[in-house]
This record gives structure tokens, C-alpha cells and sequence, in this order.
């Protein structure tokens, strides 16, 4: 299941972020980017996203499902841990929408450049996992 962050942004226009310990998020000590087999950790794959950690800003909440699986933002979630802090701001969706992908390779999911600017992520969102 995937979602269009797009869409997980316009559901958090009327929501106000609140600050999230880092150790309640659970994919830190997951193999978050390397759990679909469709990427391996190698030194060039870890250099991307350690570019993209560093082309982040966490002035942008993240988005996490409403029990707080990192929806959107991982990128950012690692920057914070990074930088040694202990919260995060996040967006907690009141519920689940439903996925805009199904049964959807991740290399086939759609990005789109001014979404990763603008949010400091690709337009994808697979981090919700159960």
C-alpha cells in the first residue's frame, strides 16, 4: 500500500502538528528503505539518502497514521536523530485514507521533483508497512 503525499498534505491543512518523541518511532529501528527488496544498501543507494537527509528542512511536520506509523517524512525523522533531538514535529491523520496504490512496485510509484523540494521527500509514501 502507498499513498500520494500530496494527498497526505491537503489532509493535514486543518490539523495542528504536535511534537513526537523520536523513540516512539518505530521504523528507526527498521529496515525502512531497504524492506521492499526493489533497493539494496549500497554505498551509492546510502548516499541518496543521505543527500536527500541533508535537502531536508524540518521546519515541514511529518505525517504519521493515527498510531503512528511514519506516513511521510522519514528523510526528516532521521535528520532529527541526527542532529540529536528527541522530538519531531508530526501531523497524527485522525484516520487512515485509503491508499491511492495497491499490489504497486515502489520503482513504479510516481515522483514528482517540486514535492521533494518542497516537503524534503519523494511523492510516495510506503512507510506505512502493518
Amino acid at each position: 500500500m502507498a499513498w500520494d503525499v500530496g494527498n497526505l498534505i491537503q489532509l493535514t491543512k486543518d490539523l495542528s502538528a504536535e511534537w513526537t518523541s523520536l523513540s516512539s518511532i518505530r521504523e528507526l529501528d527498521e529496515p525502512y528503505w531497504y524492506e521492499s527488496g526493489s533497493d539494496e544498501p549500497t554505498c551509492r543507494s546510502i548516499a541518496e539518502h543521505i543527500r536527500l537527509i541533508n535537502e531536508t528542512d524540518l521546519a515541514y511536520p511529518i505525517i504519521i497514521c493515527p498510531v503512528g506509523r511514519v506516513m511521510d517524512g522519514m528523510h526528516r525523522v532521521v535528520k532529527a536523530l541526527v542532529e540529536g533531538k528527541g522530538q519531531i514535529q508530526a501531523y497524527r491523520l485522525p484516520q487512515l485514507p485509503p491508499p491511492d496504490f495497491v499490489g504497486v512496485n515502489p520503482d513504479a510509484l510516481p515522483y514528482d521533483d517540486s514535492m521533494i523540494h518542497q516537503a524534503g521527500t519523494a511523492q510516495r509514501c510506503d512507510g506505512f508497512r502493518r
